[in-house]
Parts: C-alpha cells; structure tokens; sequence
C-alpha cells in the first residue's frame, strides 16, 4: 500500500506496525509506555494512527523492541516524518469531525470498499441535493454556511471513484433506503438516478436487499469494510462504524472476519445486480410521479 500524500494512510501503517513490533517483544502497551516514560495513553493514540509521531520517538521505541533490520527502520522512520504533513481536508477543519478525519484519510487507499447501508446512500454516491437534506436533519444546530461546506468537502471526496485507478466498490442497500424521501420525491428520483449511472461503471457493484429477504445479518446495522493491498508494513483490513456521535474502527482478524462474512451473507441474499438496477429505476420513476413529473 503506497500511503502516497496521505498523512492519516502513514499514520495508521506506522501505528499497526508498532503495535506489531510490540507484541512480537513480548511487551503490553503498559510496559512499553512505562519503559518509554510515557502516559499510557501517548502509546495508544501512536498505535491507532491517531496522532502524529516524531522520528525520535519512533527510533526510541524500535530500539526498545529490538528492531535493528536496517530498511523496516527506515520505512517507519520515513512514514513518521511525513505523518505529519497535512491532507487535502484540513482546509475543512472548521467544519470536519476529528472522528471522521482518520476515515477520510483511510479510504483512498483502499483497494477494495464494501458498504452496508440501512438507511440512506453511502457517501460516495450521494447528489448535492441528496447531501444537503441529510445535513439539514441533523438534530445538531447547523449554521447555513457549515452545511455548504460540509456539502463542498462530500462533493470533493467522492473525487476517488474518478481517478484512474478507483477501488473496487460493493454497495448492499436495504430496500428502505429506496424509498425514503429525503429531501423530497424528486431529491430521491434524481439520486436513484445518479445511483444507476454510478452502479454501471465497471469498478461498483450496487445490490437491493429487499424487504422479502426477512431477518439477515444486518439488521445490527450499516457498516464499511475497507480492505488495503499488500504492502511493505502490515495494513490488514479494517471495519468502520458510525453513529450520531462517534466512529469505531475495529481491526482485530477474527473480529473483521465475523463482519466479512456478514457482508457475504448480505451479498446472497440481496438482488442480483441486474435485477437491482431494474429495481433501482422503477423506484425512481415511482419517485417522479409522486413528484408530479
């Protein structure tokens, strides 16, 4: 995985490596942040990708887990240093959560994104009108200039199904997701719409849950997969939550499996994608006549 200018990317690689490197020493987190001289909680915030790290605390720490191999200590070295460049969202930090900050710097280098969705559209897919509703309900005061912005940083994240070299992206929605009117019938029509144009290109595939499928293994609710291609330090993939206030990122192997195996569950039990698309369009014509179009 090639971490590119992505200072969260570097963080993240840098921080499972050193967790890595830790337990490979036989040390928990405590020992070492105590051997360091450290708060326990620096330690923690390092090994997440939380916070940026200096080269001399990152040389410290691999000469107290006894990593001598010349090119892997200049690799953590190299991602520490450039950790602490800015990515192209800080010009957002007026109106970007710092829980959502590590996922925007996670995503574009994945290779493969997998999304559950039980209730509205995933992000990367959503119209500017789609977005504005979304941003407009939420039970937050939100002033008219910060939801712009919030709508202008969406808008530019999407920019990743573009480029030349997009990740592979899977996409289940819940039937619900349909036919809720956010925004209005004619805010759905026009972003079920813009769903089809997404859902042809060659990299996204988009399946419909639909309501007949009864119980299946989302219905603890929505979640995202990333999964990050081979590289030089470990990258293993990962699993995003979010609720109203919070994000979790959960990395741990049989953890992420349990979540992996959910979403093939989903995959089967959903519409086949071309049956999606024939659901998708006549729920966006449904959508126009209930507008009057």
């Amino acid at each position: 995985m090639s971490a590119g200018n992505n200072p969260t990317a570097r963080r993240r690689r840098l921080g499972v490596e050193l967790r890595r490197l830790r337990e490979n020493a036989g040390m928990t987190g405590e020992e070492a942040a105590e051997r360091m001289s450290w708060s326990g909680s620096k330690l923690s915030r390092i090994e997440r990708g939380q916070v940026a790290s200096n080269s001399d605390d990152i040389r410290d720490l691999l000469e107290l887990y006894g990593v001598d191999e010349p090119g892997l200590r200049r690799t953590l070295v190299t991602l520490a240093r450039e950790s602490r460049r800015r990515g192209w969202w800080h010009v957002y930090g007026d109106v970007l959560p710092e829980r959502f900050e590590v996922y925007l710097g996670l995503e574009p280098e994945a290779s493969t994104l997998r999304f559950y969705q039980s209730a509205t559209v995933p992000g990367l897919m959503q119209t500017e009108s789609y977005t504005r509703a979304l941003i407009r309900a939420h039970p937050g005061p939100v002033e008219a200039d910060e939801a712009e912005r919030r709508v202008e940083l969406r808008l530019r994240r999407q920019e990743l199904l573009l480029r030349d070299h997009p990740p592979e992206t899977w996409v289940v929605l819940d039937e619900a997701v349909l036919h809720r009117p956010v925004g209005g019938a004619a805010v759905l029509a026009e972003q079920l719409e813009h769903l089809l144009n997404i859902a042809a290109e060659q990299h996204v595939n988009v399946q419909v849950l639909p309501y007949d499928a009864g119980a299946h293994a989302g219905l603890n609710g929505s979640f995202d997969i990333l999964e990050f291609p081979e590289s030089d330090v470990q990258a293993p993939r990962l699993v995003h939550l979010e609720n109203l206030t919070n994000s979790l990122y959960i990395e741990k192997v049989k953890e992420v499996q349990n979540y992996a195996i959910a979403f093939d569950h989903l995959c089967a039990a959903a519409l086949h994608p071309d049956e999606t698309r024939d659901t998708i369009a006549e729920a966006a014509k449904r959508a126009r006549r209930a507008e009057g179009f």
